[in-house]
């Protein structure tokens, strides 16, 4: 009974402190109370580029940032690569010319590379491997535009497996460049 008698009390005295916190008003120079003339939740100080795409349109129709919208092919983020190789395979290539035209257009954005490898061959092997696999797909997004300064490459090899096993469903899944924005 005291907890539950506690527990209504730290609540109110919960409720009580966000309701204090809620404006943003000062004593003004007659003692009044004076707001900043900002609404409650409103930015301050941001641009029109600060805002994601993600809202509502005109009309109410939703719009989503090309990155978040599951019908984009900017949705698909991971490249896989077959074994032992750093082509890009040619159900990924017009997934990677996507992102490079998205870097084109979008200058400020920044994106890195992070290549895998499956666990066969050694870790140096894998290093290797997965920086390679990670080169080919800058090698395109820069072919559709993008900049240099927009894209970092980073190798995992087979530290950062996707997903654990060793049978070829496993490995193949392994074997990837994850996109990172």
């Amino acid at each position: 009974m005291i907890i539950r008698q506690i527990s209504v009390i730290f609540f109110l005295s919960l409720l009580l402190a966000i309701s204090g916190c809620s404006g943003n008003k000062t004593k003004g120079d007659d003692g009044d109370m004076v707001g900043d003339g900002i609404e409650d939740g409103a930015p301050t100080d941001v641009g029109e580029d600060d805002y994601s795409s993600s809202g509502l349109d005109d009309d109410g129709s939703v719009i989503l940032d090309p990155l978040d919208d599951p019908a984009s092919d900017l949705f698909v983020r991971t490249i896989y690569f077959d074994y032992d190789s750093a082509n890009i395979r040619e159900d990924s290539l017009l997934i990677v010319r996507e992102h490079g035209k998205y870097l084109s257009s979008s200058p400020e954005r920044l994106v890195r590379l992070e290549g895998h490898a499956d666990e066969s061959g050694t870790r140096e092997y894998n290093l290797a491997l997965g920086e390679e696999r990670a080169k080919s797909v800058r090698e395109i997004l820069l072919l559709e535009g993008a900049q240099e300064v927009q894209i970092e490459i980073v190798s995992f090899g087979e530290e950062r497996p996707a997903v654990e096993g060793t049978d070829d469903a496993a490995l193949q899944l392994n074997r990837r460049v994850e996109v990172v924005y």
